[in-house]
């Protein structure tokens, strides 16, 4: 079965609303689903998330339901019609998903061909590691693995070196090619309001934004929005 994914860089953009921006393309992704499997690891408030998230997904035409409510989480995840991991703290959101021992099931079904959407967090770890997130590790996970649904890295929220900044801390870019002096996976710095689309083996920068691609020992490069990205696929 081919893998249907949406990995979005973030689920706001500033004078929207929750998901607006990608709202379309949500419901491109999820169309003949009835019913949603929400991850709402990545937050403290679970119940407070799901809620906010279910009201958008009516809105939608969809149904919503929450994994942290499930009595059975390996069946909820096995029963599931699409899948959405939200936003917040990657490092939770990952070690959370180890407890529960939910990285093969969710792997297996994605690869099985249901819809996967990732924002944020949920984004990071639909990747080969969490290595590039912007998060602090507010907890340790087992191991900075992830789901591998694709063969390389992204950085939600990428932003640019701003020219005349006087800032002296590190940039995005610098951190990236960091991770490119220890790590080989390429890296898709994803801007706010930018997605990628992964349907079997297409790949397609979407959204109101482009990306910058990283590539170890090369010079990053941009990306306009409408791209092929086929060639991140070959690992």
């Amino acid at each position: 079965m081919s893998k249907s994914l949406l990995l979005l860089s973030n689920s706001v953009c500033h004078g929207q609303g929750y998901l607006d921006h990608a709202a379309e393309e949500i419901q491109d992704v999820l169309a003949g689903v009835k019913t949603v499997l929400f991850v709402a690891f990545a937050l403290h408030d679970r119940d407070g998330y799901a809620g906010r998230t279910r009201k958008r997904f009516t809105q939608l035409g969809l149904q919503l339901e929450s994994l942290h409510a499930a009595r059975e989480p390996r069946t909820a995840v096995d029963r599931a019609q699409a899948i959405f991991i939200g936003g917040g703290n990657t490092f939770r959101l990952l070690d959370r998903l180890y407890h529960l021992d939910l990285l093969d099931a969710i792997r297996s079904r994605v690869e099985g061909g249901i819809p996967y959407i990732g924002a944020s967090a949920g984004t990071n770890v639909a990747c080969a590691s969490i290595k590039t997130t912007n998060d602090m590790p507010i907890v340790h996970p087992p191991s900075l693995d992830a789901l591998r649904l694709v063969p390389f890295n992204i950085n939600p929220h990428y932003l640019d070196p701003t020219p005349g900044s006087t800032h002296q801390g590190e940039t995005r870019e610098t951190r990236i090619r960091e991770f490119h002096e220890m790590n080989d996976p390429p890296v898709v710095g994803l801007r706010e309001g930018a997605w990628l689309r992964l349907r079997g083996t297409a790949l397609v920068l979407g959204g109101s934004a482009g990306a910058r691609i990283f590539e170890k020992g090369q010079e990053p490069r941009e990306v306009a929005p409408g791209s092929s990205l086929d060639v991140l696929l070959s690992g």
